[in-house]
């Protein structure tokens, strides 16, 4: 898959499921949850233990048309580690140096309009706006209106029930950690993750609609 595909395909899936926790163990539960509901872009985060070999199972276990990327890159040994376990995009919280010309999309994370814009001139066809909690879906409305070519993915503290106006914002898609994923990593309901899941899911196609 193209760098611009897996980009198309991150936008159409309106939400990425961040999943972080201690350890990896139960990614590979949680995602098949995930895509059975409708999510189809995953982003692992390397703060988790065994987090590689999530990636690797994740990319061998789901339907090509899933996306599976590694996030919280933070330096160019990571993306690299990242990219051979399989991940086919990679998101940071920050602008890292260097991580440009990898062979897959990047998306950094920027919070201020001087942070979005240096960001975005880097080629990236994503911004990460982080953290999204601090600000709100009328900061990147009033940024769109001088900016409007900006593509970018709030993260960080959103609801789900914040999906619809974050999209009608101006948002490309969303990041959805640990109000989507709950308890769902250390044991918790499969059930109420997957409803969790339709929720969000239905929220893109509210907002999209």
């Amino acid at each position: 898959m193209s760098d611009i595909s897996v980009t198309a395909a991150v936008v159409r899936s309106g939400v990425v499921a961040v999943l972080r926790a201690p350890t990896a163990d139960a990614f590979s539960a949680i995602s098949e949850i995930l895509v059975e509901s409708g999510i189809t872009a995953i982003e692992v985060t390397l703060t988790s233990r065994g987090a590689l070999e999530a990636i690797a199972g994740l990319r061998r276990q789901l339907p090509e048309r899933v996306v599976v990327g590694a996030g919280t890159v933070l330096a160019a040994a990571d993306a690299k580690a990242s990219i051979d376990a399989g991940a086919q995009f990679l998101v940071s919280p920050v602008a890292v140096p260097g991580l440009d010309g990898t062979g897959v999309p990047v998306y950094p994370g920027a919070l201020t309009p001087t942070e979005i814009v240096a960001a975005a001139r880097t080629g990236a066809p994503l911004v990460k706006l982080f953290p999204a909690s601090a600000v709100g879906p009328g900061y990147l409305r009033d940024l769109r209106g001088p900016l409007p070519g900006l593509r970018i993915m709030p993260t960080g503290g959103i609801e789900i029930a914040d999906v619809a106006a974050w999209l009608t914002a101006g948002a490309v898609a969303v990041g959805l950690g640990g109000p989507l994923i709950g308890d769902a990593a250390s044991g918790g309901s499969l059930t109420a993750l997957a409803d969790r899941a339709r929720r969000a899911v239905d929220a893109v196609a509210y907002a999209r609609s």
